[in-house]
């Protein structure tokens, strides 16, 4: 039995182990040091001040109507071998959302960009909410739904299967409680496989599609860096539930930026 689900922890750590479709930048020293004093910078400042919605409006209308066409030819372009694939997004403030969020989701098969009121009130500059929502892009331009979508299948599968396995080794025959313990762990498992990879990915692409509209994608990144509860009232997940703060994402954007500012492109992965 210890043996099967040793096997089990080696077909998660396959899951875990691959997932971008774009090579995330080669992080050193000196990034890592200054994302850590800017991440520490970020963390302390307190001068934000919160946003009159009419102001905040106004924001969201200036930044997306710049972000919105890099996004699409962003799409367009990286996913040129894709024909069909609609990076067409609909970009719209979620009203009836109360916490500070946004996401990436698909409605009704068109993909959609959704940013809360009370988060652009959070905002402390036009270069945080572009990130936002050029990070966003990210995940439609990276598919990370459609991965997540195939990982939780496969983790079913892999889980389901060797449950089977060690029950019928166990000389107990199909034990269907097993089973079906094993298919929802694995398709949990599958569906945060990527999580890490997906956030950082975006941040790669997001840092490029601000930058190419005109914002500045380090100041912007600061945004990443707000303590915030990661469960809200509603018991849900917030923004910086499924986006952790982490120094490592401001290194990354930074050594981004260092390839955008070397003429270095972004590459695809191997797989």
């Amino acid at each position: 039995m210890g043996h099967n689900w040793g096997l089990t922890a080696v077909f998660l750590a396959a899951l875990t182990g691959c997932g971008t479709t774009y090579e995330l930048p080669s992080v050193g020293d000196d990034q890592n040091a200054r994302a850590s004093r800017m991440f520490a910078e970020a963390r302390a400042d307190t001068s934000r001040a919160t946003l009159s919605t009419s102001s905040a409006e106004a924001r969201f209308n200036r930044v997306s109507q710049r972000v919105a066409p890099v996004g699409r030819s962003t799409c367009e372009q990286m996913l040129a071998d894709r024909p069909g694939f609609n990076c067409n997004v609909d970009i719209q403030i979620d009203r009836q959302m109360t916490d500070r969020n946004a996401y990436f989701t698909y409605k009704s098969g068109a993909p959609v960009i959704r940013v809360s009121m009370p988060l652009l009130q959070d905002t402390g500059s036009d270069d945080e909410a572009a990130f936002v929502i050029s990070h966003e892009y990210g995940h439609l331009i990276g598919r990370h739904i459609e991965k997540q979508q195939q990982q939780m299948v496969a983790g079913a599968l892999i889980l389901g299967g060797l449950a089977a396995a060690v029950g019928a080794q166990g000389g107990g025959g199909y034990n269907r409680d097993l089973v079906n313990a094993g298919v929802e762990i694995g398709a949990t498992a599958g569906g945060v496989a990527y999580s890490q990879s997906y956030e950082l990915e975006s941040d790669t692409i997001g840092t490029r599609i601000a930058h190419s509209a005109g914002y500045d994608p380090v100041v912007g990144a600061r945004f990443f860096a707000r303590p915030e509860a990661a469960q809200t009232t509603q018991g849900q997940l917030s923004f910086w539930g499924t986006h952790p703060p982490d120094e490592k994402r401001f290194a990354t954007v930074l050594a981004t930026v260092d390839q955008i500012n070397a003429n270095v492109g972004l590459k695809r992965t191997a797989k």
